[in-house]
């Protein structure tokens, strides 16, 4: 059963009608319960986006590569999750950067900070 939410142009008020369908909403002419005004305006609450998940494992290289060029750092970091997950193997300073991106930390301060902690450490005897 559609909802539709309204305010009244003429006294504020907010309101909701139901409609049994579709075609009685594109036929009803609304009119405010408080004064009868029909200056209404429609409002949105609230709308829900889905969150479009990748299963970045079954991506070719070319697909991978589109990712980074979106410079969408959230989604490089879900890539290098997805990817890498907890593998001690790609060494902390992977699952650091995963982490950065994660929280939308720009790609270009990232990987900054990865050539800061390489530099740091070649130069330590």
């Amino acid at each position: 059963m559609p909802t539709y939410d309204y305010r009244c142009d003429n006294c504020g008020e907010r309101f909701s009608l139901f409609y049994k369908t579709y075609s009685a909403y594109d036929n009803a002419t609304p009119i405010c319960p408080t004064c009868e005004s029909e200056a209404l305006s429609r409002v949105i609450k609230r709308i829900t986006v889905q969150n479009q998940t990748h299963d970045f494992g079954k991506m070719s290289s070319h697909e991978m590569l589109s990712v980074f060029e979106s410079g969408d750092s959230r989604a490089v970091g879900e890539m290098f999750q997805q990817v890498g997950g907890s593998d001690p193997a790609l060494g902390k300073e992977y699952h650091d950067a995963t982490q950065k991106l994660l929280k939308g930390e720009s790609m270009d301060k990232v990987e900054k900070d990865l050539q800061a902690n390489d530099k740091a450490k070649k130069s330590k005897p």
